[in-house]
């Protein structure tokens, strides 16, 4: 575990709500220079501490106006392979996330459909045929607000 004193916590925050930020630009506003910024990112993603930056798209608005998590269940849990369901719902574009998880559910999947008709589309044709899928539960994302988590 990396030592993290209160710039790098500084520079984390920033990041966080603005990951585009340049290291001089960033620099500038905690009274570092550039290349003084640039070292301590570098630091940071050396040691694990900050594993990428990603582009967040609206979804809303390229046309997807539903959000879905699912809980499945596999059916015949020794028969199929957990790589291979990961490997084929990974394959489904309107799979955004696919979480291996403990609990009631083997799987929470974050699914993006234009519509609830499209949802049922996905859902029936892609999801259930998909090996070893058995049980799901749906749940339709009404609102969503992000929050950084913990930073030392």
């Amino acid at each position: 575990m990396i030592e993290l004193d209160e710039t790098d916590r500084t520079i984390l925050r920033a990041l966080v709500q603005d990951a585009t930020q340049s290291a001089g630009a960033l620099g500038r506003k905690l009274g570092l220079s550039q290349p003084a910024t640039w070292r301590r990112i570098r630091r940071l993603e050396t040691a694990g501490v900050i594993k990428g930056r990603r582009l967040r798209l609206n979804a809303e608005a390229l046309g997807f106006g539903v959000t879905v998590f699912l809980g499945v269940k596999l059916a015949r849990k020794g028969q199929v392979s957990l790589e291979d369901f990961e490997r084929a719902v990974s394959a489904i574009p309107e799979v955004q996330m696919v979480e291996h998880v403990l609990g009631l559910y083997d799987y929470r999947l974050r699914v993006v459909a234009r519509d609830l008709s499209d949802f049922e589309r996905v859902l029936r044709r892609r999801i259930m045929t998909l090996p070893g899928a058995g049980e799901v539960e749906a749940n339709v994302l009404l609102s969503e607000e992000r929050l950084p988590g913990p930073i030392g």
